[in-house]
């Protein structure tokens, strides 16, 4: 994206939106805001009309919530930043679908960053990433959804259920996968940790995130060792093995 971008921010709280507003002009200067709207519906009217680069939502609004208002906008490939006033269930999925969210009150430090990510970002993927989220929102926590993945040339999307393991490797992580070379991608291993956690996936080391479903063969010792169903073996630490055991007694 290029480093002139447009913006539009929605938020119920003039507040918020004034605040939101006030850091943008300040202290990113590569965002031009070019509307803000209080009202959902006034919100859907600015965006055909200007179709801005960004769109800064709140996630929590009343009538119509951000995730109601991308329903309603339908096939518009904009970047979308969401904004929340505390963490809660839709986090995980905004996570999962790879988009940015930004918690209130909103500091500098993390609106720059999101922001730099937004400069430097080459591919969109708008809509298949609202088809992630919208899945991801869901109550069922089914590994038949998919995860929105950043590698170094943009994204890819893949089933959760075809990650047999994924392993740290320094700032990228590795992820193992069905029938497929490994890839390596941008995120670190704590934050899959987070988002797969839901889809029976457990840290069973430092290094290691396991999909519970590949497990094929548990081997005791000091920690222990996991055999997985593509014939990798992965370490188990003794401070984790405890709680793994426990995962197979529920």
């Amino acid at each position: 994206m290029s480093e002139n971008i447009t913006a539009i921010l929605i938020d119920d709280e003039l507040n918020s939106l004034q605040n939101l507003r006030q850091k943008l002009e300040e202290y990113c200067k590569a965002v031009h805001v070019i509307a803000v709207a209080q009202r959902p519906e006034e919100g859907l009217m600015l965006i055909r009309h200007h179709k801005p680069d960004v769109i800064f939502l709140d996630i929590e609004m009343p009538k119509m919530s951000g995730f109601g208002l991308l329903e309603e906008l339908g096939d518009y490939d904009a970047e979308i930043i969401f904004t929340t006033a505390y963490h809660h269930y839709a986090i995980d999925a905004v996570r999962i679908s790879a988009f940015d969210y930004l918690v209130k009150p909103i500091s500098i430090a993390d609106l720059q960053n999101a922001v730099n990510r937004l400069v430097s970002a080459r591919i969109a993927h708008t809509r298949e990433r609202l088809q992630v989220l919208k899945d991801s929102i869901t109550d069922v926590r089914s590994q038949d959804h998919k995860i929105a993945v950043p590698t170094s040339d943009g994204l890819e999307f893949l089933m959760i259920g075809h990650i047999i393991r994924i392993e740290s490797s320094s700032y990228y992580s590795k992820m193992f996968l069905v029938n497929r070379p490994p890839l390596l991608v941008t995120r670190l291993l704590k934050d899959f940790e987070e988002i797969l956690a839901p889809y029976r996936f457990f840290r069973v080391h430092n290094s290691h995130l396991v999909n519970l479903r590949y497990i094929r063969k548990f081997v005791r010792g000091d920690g222990g060792q996991v055999y997985m169903d593509n014939g990798d073996v992965v370490d188990v630490s003794r401070r984790r093995k405890d709680e793994f055991l426990k995962l197979f007694q529920q």
